[in-house]
């Protein structure tokens, strides 16, 4: 007999995607109703090790019955859910001459699963099932005997769920049931089969928690005022020079934030040196530094130029002593600043506030 057929079918499902949420409930039951087909139904003799030709014909069995069950889960998360059912798996009638049959075999199956939902649509769910099942089967063979009989065996399947309402929905599903079987007390022989059932669910969710809905309150403001303070950053040059580094242009982060959140703002970028060196020559290089700084600022994000003003002021106003090679280094330096600004709430006006 084949089973690797049906055995991949609920397994491409599962790989095929990410999952996704599947309900907003966690329990669920439902009933289902349909049709079940016999497949690979097999009778052998183990005391000669023979197969009855008779059986394995096609036309010797009925293969095809009506199918009804019930079954309930839990969603442990949006994409997988444990499931367990009753189905009764209908009756398969081993056919004699046209007078008379030869016998049936009823059969039953309780089973526990694990169902993988995939989410289409907002609507529509694919899944696939795959665990357990312990089948009973009742059997009546003439000049065989007749026999009850259980095991657990394999099951699987997929379909598709169309959500109607957060609590209520469909599915059409196929479910395959791997190798049923009886072998009558007293006898050497065994019969098996596999089911496949096919047909259609209603289902029925609950047990969501209510949506919490934060209360909202207006609250009505008197006039104020804040005033946000300017912010300023220190660029340091090395000696004779005023190349910017990458560095130095992390540091002005928190300045062109300033300047693009706020079209306001203004920008005041002002150049220094130490002692060393004229005077004269000292009051170009800070001139020079103030406007690299500035023309990178305007480039980079796009400024207009009436929004800058840069200077340079020379030797003129050190932060540390010349004195030192340290306090030299302090001096070389570029002071960038985007201005403070005010915000003005007016009196009477509403703030909107969950609670």
């Amino acid at each position: 007999m084949s089973k690797a057929r049906f055995a991949i079918l609920p397994l491409a499902l599962l790989i095929s995607g990410a999952v996704n949420a599947a309900t907003v409930n966690p329990f669920y039951a439902g009933v289902r109703a349909g049709g079940v087909h016999y497949s690979d139904f097999d009778s052998k003799n183990y005391a000669n090790g023979t197969y009855d030709q008779e059986l394995q014909n096609r036309n010797a069995i009925d293969r095809d019955d009506f199918a009804a069950g019930l079954f309930m889960g839990y969603n442990v998360t949006p994409w997988f859910a444990i499931e367990g059912g009753y189905t009764w798996l209908g009756e398969a009638t081993l056919k004699g001459d046209e007078h008379h049959n030869l016998g049936k075999v009823e059969q039953q199956a309780i089973d526990l699963v694990g169902k993988f939902t995939y989410q289409a649509t907002d609507k529509v769910d694919l899944y696939t099932k795959v665990g357990g099942a312990w089948q009973f089967t009742r059997a009546k063979v003439e000049g065989v005997g007749s026999d009850r009989d259980d095991s657990l065996i394999a099951t699987a399947g997929l379909g598709a769920e169309y959500h109607f309402t957060d609590n209520l929905s469909a599915r059409a599903e196929y479910q395959y049931y791997h190798n049923m079987e009886t072998k009558p007390t007293g006898t050497d022989t065994k019969f098996n089969w596999d089911a496949n059932y096919y047909g259609v669910s209603l289902v029925y969710g609950w047990g969501a928690p209510a949506p919490v809905v934060a209360p909202v309150v207006e609250e009505v403001v008197e006039a104020t005022t804040v005033q946000v303070e300017p912010v300023t950053v220190s660029i340091p040059f090395a000696f004779d020079s005023y190349k910017i580094t990458h560095a130095d242009k992390e540091r002005l982060a928190p300045i062109a934030k300033r300047l693009q959140d706020n079209p306001e703002t203004e920008l005041v970028v002002v150049g220094h040196t130490d002692s060393k060196g004229a005077e004269a020559y000292n009051q170009k290089l800070s001139e020079e530094r103030a406007q690299k700084v500035a023309t990178f600022l305007m480039n980079e994000y796009n400024l207009d130029s009436s929004r800058v003003r840069a200077e340079g002021r020379g030797e003129l106003n050190p932060v540390a002593s010349n004195k030192t090679e340290a306090g030299r280094t302090d001096n070389r330096r570029v002071d960038v600043t985007a201005s403070g600004y005010e915000i003005v709430q007016e009196a009477g006006s509403t703030v909107t506030v969950e609670q």
